[in-house]
């Protein structure tokens, strides 16, 4: 399992073409080249800390079954090379700051 931290809106936008295209905050897919997620919790925290603390908006975690995706782990990081099926994410969950 792997998460990702999604703005809400991002997350119900996804839902209606059926793939999730953005990278982290204000980076597309197509800009960056893959999508950023996150091993475990504590990354998920960091990542908040580091580019999402100053957000009003509701974020979700969205939590990834990796199965069959392009999966490369660069950084400490895992990076998702391509779009997010939305039929891959198992659960999603409010994110408290």
């Amino acid at each position: 399992m792997i998460h990702h931290l999604a703005l809400a809106t991002d997350w119900t936008d996804a839902q209606h073409t059926g793939e999730y295209r953005i990278s982290t905050l204000g980076r597309t897919l197509d800009q960056e080249g893959f999508i950023h997620c996150s091993r475990d919790l504590d990354q998920l925290r960091t990542v908040h800390a580091t580019y999402y603390s100053h957000l009003t908006q509701p974020l979700l975690v969205l939590d990834i079954d990796p199965t069959g995706l392009d999966i490369r782990h660069e950084n400490g990081y895992p990076h998702l090379y391509g779009p997010l099926p939305t039929t891959a994410v198992t659960r999603t969950r409010p994110y408290p700051p």
